[in-house]
């Protein structure tokens, strides 16, 4: 459970992310420690930086409920593909929260 102080740093600091306003790196390395423990706040991340990246500037309905649904990644290069990539490198950059019990 994150408290309203921590809620209320980190909501300040993913709309900085969202709006391409600058951030330090202790808040970026902040973000990533509750992102990488708390799948919530990972989920308000990628969406951040979908915003960031104006992706949510589309008029097919059907690509809009995608990416409200946070399928997929927020950086468009880190796609898997099949015929360049090994599924095993691929999948070496998971959160943790994703690795085996």
């Amino acid at each position: 459970m994150i408290s309203s102080s921590n809620r209320d740093q980190i909501e300040n600091i993913l709309r900085r992310i969202a709006t391409g306003a600058e951030i330090s790196f202790n808040e970026r390395i902040l973000i990533d420690n509750f992102a990488d423990g708390d799948q919530t706040v990972a989920n308000w991340l990628k969406r951040a930086q979908r915003v960031r990246l104006g992706e949510n500037q589309t008029s097919n309905q059907i690509d809009l409920l995608l990416k409200n649904l946070d399928l997929g990644s927020p950086d468009p290069d880190t796609s898997y593909k099949p015929e360049e990539d090994d599924l095993g490198e691929w999948f070496c950059g998971a959160p943790s929260w994703l690795g085996r019990s």
